[in-house]
C-alpha cells in the first residue's frame, strides 16, 4: 500500500489562483486558441499534441581506424609528436621514470585487433574529385563568410607533403562530409538534383567534441498514431545508412584500403577502453591536441569553435578535480587517501542522441510577434514543462536507451567514480546514492564497507581473495558525464525567469564548476525562438538504442506525450512553478531517481514533507513505500514502483491525449519494457547481446575491461550491421516509392532516376546489392549509385515536408501509393 504523503498546506491546492499571479493564463490560452469545450478538444489542442509536434535528431556516432601502427594517423602522430621525443629524452636522462614511456608504447605496440579509436584519416589529394577539393579549401577558411579571406592558421595540421606529393589529414567526422562531396562531385553527369541536394546536407555532417555528429536533413512531422515517433526514427535510419555508405565510399575511393586504414562509423555510447587508457598516460593538452574536433564543418570560424571545445575539455577536466572538495564536504572522501583524478577527463568523447521536439503553434505565434505569447511566456511555459518533464525521466533510462557497462573493484573510488554526481545532487541524496551503491556492488569485507586503497598491486589482489567483483551499470554514459548541473540557493536554472542560466553559470564559475562561455547542460532543454527558430525542447538523456525503428521511435512518441501533458497540467491550471519550488534541495531530490535508474540501485529516499507537491503526486500513487528507519523523516521507495506511478499518471491524466495521440501501443509497449526489462528493454537486449560477444552468462563473470571491450566489439560489429538492416528495411520503402515517379510522365523526380537507373527499379537495385553491401565488398560504382539513389529520398522527403508546412496532404506518410497521381503529389 503507498505511504501517506501530508497534504498540502491550506492554500496550496488553489492552483489556478498561484498561477495567475505570475502567469496571464487566459490571454495565453486565448492566443494558443486552446479549446476547453470537452477534455477531448482540450488535449487536440494543446501544444505538441496531434499534429502540431515536428521532431529532429542529432546522432554521435564513434569513429574508428583498423590498420596496422605503421599506416594508421594515430600511432604515426603519436610517435612523431614531440611530445614522444620529450618523454623518450627525459627518460634517457634519468628525469622522467621509464614507467612513463614503457606505458605510451604498450598503447603502441600491444594491439591484437589493430582497432584506433578516433584516429585521423590520412591519404593524397590527387584523389579528390574538383568539388570536394573546392569543399575542402573552403571549410579551411579563417571565417568562411569571407570566401577571399586568408586559411586557418592551423592550416598545416589538414595539408603536408611527402616525397613530393600533397596529402590531406582529416579526422573521421570530416571525411564523412568530404566522401559526399566527392560522391556527387566525381561524377561527371551528376543530376543536378542528387548535387544540389548534397550540397544542403554537407553541413549536417559535423563534430563539436571528438565523435562524428549528423542531425537530421529536414524536420519530420509526427503523426498520431502508432507511427508517430517512427517517423525520426526512419529519418535516423536513413541518415545513418548514408554514414555506412560514404564510409565505404571513402575507403575506396581515396584508396584508404591501400593504405592500410579502415574508417569505420558505428553508434557506441561511452569512450573506448583503450583512448582511457592513453588519457591516463599523457598529458592533457597532448591529448586535446589528439581528440578534440577541430570543427572543420558546421560553423564559419572553425578555429574559434575548436578554441570553445578546448576550453570545455578543461572546464570539465578541472571540474571533476574540484569535485573532490565537495566529497569531502560532504562526508563521502573521510580521510586523505584519495586517488588524484587526471587533468584530463574523456567525457566528451561519449556519444548520445539529442531529439528535439518543435510546437508549430507556439513557433509560428512567436514568429507573427503575438501580443499574448511573449518571448518571457515562453521561457515561463518552458521552465516549467521541463520541471514537470524531469519527473518521468526515470521512464526512459534502460528503458528505451542504455550504456551498460562493468566496473571493477579498483574503479570504485568515489573522486572517480561520482566524479560529476557532487555537482548535479545536493549532499544528502549523493550520501545516500553512494550508501546503496556500495551496497549494491557489495564492498565488503567480514560485514565491514572497503573501497579500493589505490595502487593496483594492493587492489587486484584484495579483490581477489575477498570475490569483490564491483559493479555492472546500466547507463554510465548518464553517470560519467555532468548532464545537468545543480542549480545555486541564489540562481535557479528554471524558476521561468529571462537570463537565469547565465546567472546560474556565473554563480557556477565562481564556485570553479563550469564557465559562462558554456552552453548550461540540462536533461531537457528548452529551445528558445529566438535562439533556434522554432520553440520546442530536446531531449538529452537518450544514450545507445538496440533498435532504432522501435527505441528511438517509441521514445520519441512518449516524449512528445508527456511534453504535451506537461502543458496540460499548466494550462488547466494545476501546477505552476510554486508547487515545484526553485530550490536545489527540490531540485536534487526529483533528480536523484534518474540517476539512480542509471546506476541501477533498487531504492530511493524522498522527504516526508517535501516541498515538491507533483513528487507528492507520484509518491500517493505508488505501491510498496514506507517510512525508513535508517533516514528518520523520509519515505523509502522503490525505482520500479516508480516507474509504475508514473505509468498510472499518464493513462489517467492523460487519457485524451493518448486516445487524440493514438499512442496506445506505445503504453502497451512501455509496459511490457517496464515488466520484462530483460526481455523488451534497450538495456537487456543490448546486454544480452553483449554477453554472447563475451561468451558469458553474467556481466560479473568477466572484467571490467573485459566486460567493456567485448561491448565496444559488439557494437563495431553486431549492433552495426543489426541497425544497417534495419536501415536498409527503411531504404527498401523509401525505393518503392521513388519507383513509382516513373510512372509519371511529368513527375519531379523522373528525370533523376532515369539518370542513375535507366528506366530499372531502385528497390530491385538494392535487393540485388544488399549482400555486398552488409559484407562491405560492393564495388565502388554500385556505392556511388546507391548514394546518389538515397539523396533522391531524402529530398523527396525534405520537399514532403516543405509542402506539410504549406498545408498540403502528407502523401509521403502512406505506406504505397495506389495510384500514380498519388505518388507525384
Amino acid at each position: 500500500m503507498p505511504i501517506l504523503v501530508p497534504d498540502p498546506a491550506p492554500g496550496e491546492e488553489d492552483l489556478p489562483s498561484l498561477i495567475k499571479k505570475s502567469l496571464p493564463l487566459e490571454k495565453i490560452l486565448r492566443a494558443l486558441e486552446v479549446r476547453n469545450t470537452s477534455s477531448e478538444a482540450l488535449a487536440e489542442s494543446l501544444p505538441f499534441s496531434c499534429s502540431d509536434v515536428t521532431a529532429g535528431a542529432e546522432n554521435e556516432l564513434q569513429a574508428v581506424v583498423l590498420g596496422e601502427k605503421r599506416d594508421v594517423d594515430l600511432p604515426i602522430t603519436i610517435e612523431e609528436s614531440n611530445y614522444y621525443k620529450n618523454i623518450i629524452k627525459r627518460v634517457k636522462a634519468g628525469e622522467t621514470p621509464r614507467r612513463a614511456v614503457a606505458e605510451l608504447e604498450r598503447y603502441l605496440h600491444d594491439q591484437k585487433e589493430k582497432v584506433w579509436e578516433n584516429s585521423w584519416v590520412r591519404f593524397p589529394s590527387s584523389f579528390l574529385s574538383p568539388f570536394a577539393k573546392e569543399t575542402l579549401e573552403h571549410d579551411l577558411l579563417q571565417d568562411k563568410a569571407q570566401p577571399f579571406g586568408p586559411p586557418r592558421r592551423d592550416v598545416q595540421k589538414f595539408l603536408f607533403s611527402r616525397n613530393g606529393e600533397e596529402f590531406v589529414r582529416i579526422p573521421v567526422s570530416y571525411l564523412l562530409k568530404l566522401a559526399l562531396a566527392d560522391a556527387v562531385g566525381s561524377e561527371e553527369n551528376c543530376h543536378p538534383l542528387v548535387k544540389s541536394t548534397a550540397r544542403r546536407i554537407l553541413s549536417h555532417f559535423l563534430s563539436d567534441n571528438t565523435s562524428p555528429e549528423t542531425f537530421s536533413f529536414h524536420p519530420v512531422s509526427l503523426r498520431p498514431g502508432s507511427q508517430m515517433g517512427k517517423a525520426l526514427a526512419r529519418e535516423t535510419a536513413i541518415r545513418f545508412l548514408l554514414s555506412q555508405l560514404l564510409t565505404l565510399y571513402a575507403n575506396q575511393q581515396f584508396h584508404l584500403l591501400s593504405g592500410g586504414q579502415k574508417a569505420m562509423v558505428y553508434f557506441a555510447p561511452h569512450p573506448p577502453v583503450r583512448q582511457q587508457q592513453l588519457n591516463e598516460i599523457i598529458s592533457g593538452s597532448f591529448y586535446r591536441e589528439l581528440f578534440m574536433s577541430p570543427c572543420l564543418s558546421g560553423w564559419d570560424q572553425g578555429e574559434k569553435k575548436h578554441q570553445y571545445m578546448i576550453l570545455c575539455h578543461q572546464v570539465l577536466s578541472r571540474s571533476q578535480l574540484n569535485a573532490i572538495s565537495k566529497l569531502k564536504e560532504a562526508g563521502i572522501i573521510v580521510n586523505d587517501l584519495i586517488t588524484l583524478p587526471k587533468l584530463s577527463n574523456t567525457s566528451l568523447a561519449n556519444n548520445g542522441t539529442h531529439v528535439s521536439l518543435g510546437s508549430r503553434t507556439l513557433t509560428r505565434l512567436l514568429q507573427e510577434g503575438h501580443p499574448d505569447l511573449q518571448a518571457k511566456d515562453e521561457k515561463y511555459l518552458g521552465d516549467l514543462v521541463i520541471k514537470i518533464f524531469e519527473h518521468f525521466l526515470p521512464l526512459f533510462v534502460g528503458t528505451y536507451s542504455a550504456s551498460p557497462y562493468r566496473l571493477d573493484f579498483w574503479d570504485f573510488h568515489p573522486e572517480r567514480t561520482l566524479g560529476f554526481l557532487s555537482h548535479e545532487l545536493d549532499y544528502t541524496h549523493l550520501r545516500m546514492i553512494w550508501r546503496r551503491w556500495k551496497k549494491k556492488a557489495n564492498l565488503k569485507v567480514f560485514g565491514n564497507p572497503i573501497t579500493p586503497f589505490g595502487p593496483r598491486w594492493i587492489d587486484r589482489p584484495l579483490s581477489r581473495i575477498f570475490q569483490l567483483q564491483g559493479d555492472f551499470v546500466p547507463d554510465f554514459r548518464l553517470i560519467d558525464y555532468p548532464v545537468a548541473l545543480l542549480s545555486t540557493a541564489q540562481s535557479p536554472a528554471l524558476d521561468g525567469t529571462v537570463g537565469n542560466h547565465q546567472r546560474l553559470k556565473e554563480d557556477l564559475f565562481a564556485l570553479g564548476v563550469f564557465d559562462p562561455h558554456m552552453s548550461l547542460y540540462l536533461l531537457y532543454r528548452n529551445r528558445l525562438f529566438s535562439q533556434s527558430g522554432f520553440s520546442g525542447f530536446e531531449g538529452r538523456h537518450y544514450s545507445l538504442f538496440s533498435c532504432l525503428l522501435d527505441d528511438l521511435g517509441e521514445a520519441t512518441s512518449l516524449q512528445a506525450l508527456i511534453t504535451a501533458l506537461a502543458f496540460q497540467y499548466i494550462l488547466k491550471g494545476e501546477f505552476s512553478h510554486a508547487h515545484i519550488p526553485d530550490d536545489p534541495t527540490v531540485e536534487s531530490e526529483r533528480r536523484q531517481v534518474f540517476f539512480g535508474a542509471a546506476i541501477g540501485i533498487p531504492t530511493f529516499y524522498v522527504h516526508r514533507n517535501t516541498d515538491n507537491q507533483f513528487l507528492k503526486r507520484i509518491l500517493k500513487k505508488m505501491e510498496h513505500t514506507r517510512l525508513s528507519r535508517r533516514y528518520p523523516g523520509y519515505i523509502r521507495g522503490h525505482h520500479k514502483e516508480y516507474r509504475k506511478s508514473l505509468l498510472r499518471i499518464i493513462e489517467e491524466d492523460g487519457a485524451d491525449l493518448i486516445e487524440v495521440m493514438g499512442l496506445t501501443q506505445t503504453l502497451d509497449d512501455l509496459e511490457w519494457r517496464l515488466e520484462e526489462p530483460r526481455e523488451y528493454s534497450a538495456l537487456g537486449r543490448l546486454t544480452r547481446g553483449i554477453l554472447e560477444k563475451a561468451g558469458v552468462s553474467s556481466p560479473l563473470k568477466i572484467s571490467g575491461e573485459g566486460f567493456n571491450q567485448a561491448a565496444e566489439q559488439y557494437y563495431r560489429d553486431d549492433l552495426r550491421k543489426a541497425h544497417m538492416e534495419e536501415a536498409l528495411a527503411v531504404l527498401q520503402e523509401e525505393f518503392k516509392k521513388l519507383d513509382s515517379h516513373i510512372l509519371c510522365e511529368d513527375c519531379f523526380y523522373q528525370s533523376a532516376h532515369k539518370s542513375l537507373l535507366s528506366g530499372r527499379s531502385a528497390a530491385e537495385f538494392l535487393i540485388r546489392v544488399r549482400k555486398d553491401l552488409l559484407e562491405k565488398s560492393l564495388p565502388i560504382d554500385g556505392v556511388r549509385k546507391l548514394i546518389h539513389l538515397t539523396l533522391l529520398t531524402i529530398h523527396s522527403n525534405m520537399r514532403q515536408y516543405e509542402l506539410d508546412q504549406k498545408g498540403a496532404p502528407a502523401a509521403h506518410l502512406r505506406p504505397s501509393p495506389a495510384t500514380p497521381s498519388e505518388a507525384c503529389g
